[in-house]
């Protein structure tokens, strides 16, 4: 018996849109966005969150993604109020106590804003006397808000999330609001994330 065909949906989702198909309150949905039929979110991100989102139709695929105990890589984009030192980093780097779990440890380094990355609509608040940083989480979990909470318990809030990857998979070439659809085999799909 051939080996059954998956579909999976790269897509760079915007601020403001929810992971999920639905509208809810002031936010939009995927529905807006992405006409794929059948296919569901394998790790969520929050409306406030920017970056790419992954849905597939096949649930062993969606596993492997969301669930934290295959410990798949993100990657995260954070822009951070403050400058944080290389104390404040090692705390992310060794695991930080949050109320409900302690994170893994990340991997955590200073970067330049990202080339090639859009401006957030609408911008993050600006504050000319408190400077911002960029910074380059990676964690294998993804709990809810894990790295909006892991930046704030050093002392420098989020202002903006991007996730850029997930295990593999990137965003390159797709703008906010795009998604690109790739058909395969589920071992041809786990090949292009893992």
């Amino acid at each position: 018996m051939p080996a059954r065909v998956s579909a999976i949906v790269f897509f760079n989702k915007p601020y403001g849109v929810l992971s999920q198909f639905t509208p809810e309150g002031r936010w939009r949905a995927l529905d807006g966005f992405i006409p794929v039929k059948d296919v569901y979110v394998a790790g969520r991100l929050d409306a406030d969150s920017e970056g790419l989102l992954i849905l597939t139709d096949d649930g062993r695929l969606q596993a492997k993604i969301a669930d934290p105990r295959h410990k798949l890589e993100k990657t995260y984009w954070a822009q951070v109020e403050g400058v944080p030192d290389e104390a404040a980093l090692d705390r992310l780097r060794a695991g930080i106590r949050l109320a409900d779990f302690t994170a893994l440890p990340a991997r955590v380094r200073l970067i330049d804003e990202p080339p090639g990355l859009w401006p957030r609509d609408p911008p993050i608040r600006f504050r000319a006397a408190i400077p911002t940083t960029w910074l380059e989480i990676r964690v294998g979990e993804g709990k809810n808000r894990q790295v909006r909470r892991m930046t704030a318990a050093i002392g420098y809030p989020t202002l903006r999330l991007v996730r850029a990857a997930i295990g593999a998979a990137t965003l390159d070439g797709l703008a906010p609001g795009e998604w690109r659809k790739v058909d395969g085999t589920y071992r041809d799909l786990q090949g292009k994330l893992i």
